[in-house]
């Protein structure tokens, strides 16, 4: 554990979820081979579709309404819909089909190998604060079977802006009813979890679970109040919870 900024007393902590609680590379791979085969069984036309032709309209949709990027679940989904309008499929064909292929990405985005560290760690830590899962992406904390560690769960898209845009951070200390200084934001991303967290008044912990060199990193903006390299080094913070 380094500390690189004095810590205020922690009366509250957020979270990020992938790549801060559980090993999220695993799953996308599998999550994006799965859905993608959904996705090109869903016409003959779509048989020999590619990841690359199908990131090109993720490009499309971006370029023409640029704020599509804060609600990446919605944003596949218009991808996925507009790939399948365009090989001829109807609106309600689309629009159903499209359906299908999230809900084959939800399946298989929530086949996570939770650790038990996570479980341990979040269990102990709520029995002392409120804790807050405030996430850019779509895993479900139910589907992952965390939800109970958690407050509440807020999400880019439904909640507000995705990380680093404050709009998330400031509605978690809003609803806690806790002052933004007094959060302690947990993250592996230094630009959304840790340089959002600083600027929008929270306290922030780096978790550096690549043995990363902060000093050498090209996106470390702004130094975190605390960098740690396991998530259970989070108990050690809250003198009532060692």
């Amino acid at each position: 554990m380094k500390f690189y900024r004095a810590l205020r007393p922690i009366k509250a902590m957020t979270f990020d979820f992938d790549d801060t609680l559980y090993d999220n590379l695993p799953v996308i791979r599998k999550t994006t081979i799965e859905s993608h085969a959904a996705l090109q069984a869903a016409h003959p036309a779509l048989r020999d579709f590619t990841q690359q032709q199908y990131q090109q309209l993720r490009d499309t949709l971006l370029i023409s309404e640029p704020e599509i990027y804060h609600d990446v679940t919605e944003w596949r989904r218009r991808a996925v819909e507009l790939a399948m309008r365009n090989v001829g499929m109807s609106a309600a064909e689309a629009t159903a089909g499209a359906a299908e292929v999230m809900r084959v990405f939800a399946h298989w985005r929530s086949q996570v190998d939770m650790p038990q560290e996570t479980h341990d760690t979040l269990t102990l830590l709520a029995q002392h604060i409120p804790l807050v899962a405030i996430t850019n992406g779509n895993a479900q904390a139910d589907k992952l079977g965390i939800d109970h560690h958690f407050e509440f769960v807020l999400r880019a898209g439904p909640d507000g802006r995705s990380k680093p845009w404050n709009d998330m951070f400031h509605l978690a200390a809003s609803r806690l009813n806790i002052a933004p200084e007094n959060i302690l934001h947990v993250g592996d991303d230094l630009t959304t979890d840790v340089a959002g967290a600083v600027r929008c008044g929270l306290q922030a912990c780096w978790i550096n679970l690549c043995e990363g060199n902060l000093m050498k990193i090209k996106d470390a903006r702004l130094l975190p109040h605390v960098e740690i390299s396991q998530l259970s080094s989070l108990t050690s913070l809250l003198p009532s919870a060692r």
